[in-house]
């Protein structure tokens, strides 16, 4: 058995206290053997934790990653405008190669920052899967489809196209890798598509992950033409059951939030983009108090800007505070529970726990920083003070990614090289 020891650190526990223990991984089976005070085990290598947090890798539930680079571009714009007048345009002009180079700049992003699992929404999926597999993360992908600007064919091709990726790729990397069906949102994909491609994937036991709600623009047309809500024509559709997870659900009703709640629907939050859009703010205490799963993702870097999960943590709870007129709403302890746990049950991947038997993604925080002293709440700390930067080391499937910041499986410098000149090359086109 080739084991990891990380030692000398506190744990963060499943019930959010923490406390000095050390983790004992099976580096052959990605899964924890034991977490336990001074461990006594010869472990075939070492991770230092002394003065650090050990805590579930994060699960980012929510993004787009090959979109960094797209990061800086056309900010300051409405929703709408901003994907017509200027995202779509320039993602038509991405090349296969494009996206790769994007997908690992993303990669090397969180890994940095602790996040070892991610749902991606994308195309060229093959090559992000390639990415992926380099750079040893676990993901749940898909290939986004679109159906409105098309004729029948082309619209059919491409909610072909996301069905036969999520059958091809499901299990890839060794399990790593699971998919979904992607149809972009409700109100970009018509009526007939989305039954059609609904009924396929849950016939094939694949989940559907969509936008939905996530502006006023995406929710009046579906009242003014159906007379009914985004959530109710979703659950007409097949698409609110508990294997299917949407994004965003800011303008969400009380009769919505009490569908996703029976329905076991995940919902993924995303407050960064939801704020820079100015898509409102989405009434998380309000879903938390339903008993909605709801998980964290910080969208696209397009639109955020950034992957960062520490400052999607420190943005959730500020919005829904706002949101909630009530300074105790969306409190640290719910906040890091929404994105690892929480985030891990809506998308359905394993993680967002430290526990023995569990898989071993884990993030070590470095807690030897002037804006992490004194340690007088580490839980408080990891949503209001830490940064992506405070990470020390990242570890998924027992694999070691980054040891005391250094990337171990893509080369860093190059990746940002590439992506400096891809972007170049594309807005170049564009």
């Amino acid at each position: 058995m080739d084991t990891l020891r990380i030692t000398g650190g506190q744990v963060l526990r499943p019930d959010g206290t923490t406390e000095e223990a050390d983790v004992l991984v099976d580096r052959d089976e990605g899964t924890i053997l034991d977490i336990a005070a001074d461990i006594d085990a010869d472990a075939d290598e070492t991770l230092d934790a002394e003065g650090c947090l050990v805590m579930p890798g994060l699960v980012n539930a929510h993004c787009h990653v090959s979109m960094t680079l797209l990061r800086g571009h056309a900010d300051d714009k409405q929703l709408d405008a901003w994907l017509r007048e200027d995202i779509w345009p320039t993602e038509a002009a991405l090349t296969p190669e494009d996206v790769r180079v994007g997908a690992e700049l993303g990669l090397v992003e969180m890994i940095k920052s602790g996040t070892t699992t991610f749902a991606d929404m994308y195309f060229h999926v093959p090559d992000v899967v390639e990415a992926i597999d380099e750079a040893g993360l676990r993901a749940r992908v898909g290939h986004g489809a679109v159906t409105i600007g098309k004729d029948d064919e082309d619209a059919w091709a491409d909610i072909d196209e996301s069905l036969a990726i999520a059958r091809e790729f499901d299990g890839a990397v060794d399990g790593r890798i699971r998919t979904a069906v992607m149809p972009h949102s409700l109100t970009t994909v018509g009526e007939e598509y989305l039954r059609e491609v609904t009924a396929e994937a849950h016939a094939d036991d694949i989940p559907v992950h969509y936008h939905a709600n996530e502006t006023t623009n995406e929710v009046d047309p579906i009242v003014d033409e159906r007379d009914e809500r985004p959530l109710a024509y979703a659950q007409d559709l097949g698409m609110l059951t508990a294997d299917d997870f949407l994004a965003h659900g800011v303008h969400v009703d009380d009769e919505e939030i009490e569908l996703l709640a029976d329905a076991g629907t995940g919902v993924v939050h995303c407050p960064a983009s939801n704020m820079k859009l100015a898509s409102g703010m989405a009434p998380v205490q309000q879903m938390l108090d339903a008993g909605v799963t709801v998980g964290l993702g910080t969208d696209g870097a397009a639109s955020n800007n950034d992957l960062d999960m520490f400052d999607e943590m420190r943005d959730a709870a500020m919005l829904g505070k706002l949101a909630s007129d009530d300074a105790s709403a969306v409190a640290a302890p719910d906040v890091v529970q929404m994105a690892t746990a929480g985030s891990a049950d809506a998308i359905g991947l394993p993680g967002g726990a430290l526990e023995v038997g569990g898989v071993a993604d884990i993030a070590v925080v470095d807690l030897d920083a002037p804006h992490l002293t004194p340690a007088n709440n580490l839980v408080s700390h990891l949503v209001y003070a830490a940064r992506g930067s405070d990470v020390r080391h990242t570890v998924c499937d027992g694999q070691i990614l980054m040891r005391d910041r250094d990337v171990l499986t893509l080369d860093e410098s190059a990746v940002v090289d590439r992506a400096r000149e891809t972007a170049a090359a594309l807005y170049e086109r564009v």
